[in-house]
């Protein structure tokens, strides 16, 4: 299984925002999407990747005060991406490896969709379920 199957079915759509945004907004916009991360893009081009852990490393070094501080003080700027048509086990053991749980894909210099660990444990369930259906099926034909 490859990052573009898991694509194809989660979708390619992004959610950024901009260096220069308060903190608070980029909080508001996981909060209301229910999401743990969000690119940091300018014009197309992809300058970090802001996740909960680097807003909750912020808010305990400096306190609240950090909501008013732009994105880009607080974003993680050394941003590890894929490819689509890199394998699930690849990315699994590089999630692992890195200790992160977001990755985007870039395909052309040009960011093409985000994967979680939760997209990936989604996609490798119903794997499983398909398996597990295609040797029911088996048996009770045999």
């Amino acid at each position: 299984m490859t990052v573009r199957s898991i694509l194809d079915t989660k979708g390619h759509q992004i959610l950024s925002v901009e260096p220069d945004a308060k903190l608070a907004a980029a909080v508001k916009l996981l909060g209301e999407r229910k999401i743990g991360a969000v690119l940091v893009m300018s014009q197309g081009r992809m300058e970090g990747i802001l996740s909960e852990r680097d807003i909750v490393r912020v808010i305990g070094e400096r306190g609240a005060a950090a909501l008013d501080e732009p994105v880009s003080a607080v974003m993680t700027k050394k941003v590890v991406s894929c490819r689509q048509s890199d394998t699930v086990s690849g990315i699994m053991e590089m999630m692992t490896t890195g200790k992160f749980r977001h990755l985007p894909v870039v395909e052309d210099g040009k960011v093409v969709g985000l994967i979680s660990i939760g997209d990936i444990v989604k996609r490798r369930v119903q794997e499983y379920e398909h398996e597990q259906e295609a040797l029911r099926d088996y048996i009770k034909t045999a």
